[in-house]
């Protein structure tokens, strides 16, 4: 699995990382997701999904 993240969308909320820590990461200049495991592990697909689904910008895809 593959997971994306569009800067341009992303506004640092925070969540991806709060529901995925193990996938998410937040950037500490300006609180933007970066995916920390590429590609994602079976093990973390479920929470690579949920962290995605949790982003309130839409701004991360998850590539089967």
């Amino acid at each position: 699995m593959r997971v994306t993240v569009d800067l341009g969308a992303c506004q640092g909320h925070g969540v991806c990382h709060m529901s995925a820590p193990d996938v998410f990461e937040l950037d500490e200049t300006d609180g933007h997701s970066i995916v920390v495991q590429d590609p994602v592990p079976a093990e973390l697909e479920a929470d690579a999904q949920l962290g995605a689904d949790s982003c309130p910008e839409r701004a991360i895809t998850v590539l089967a």
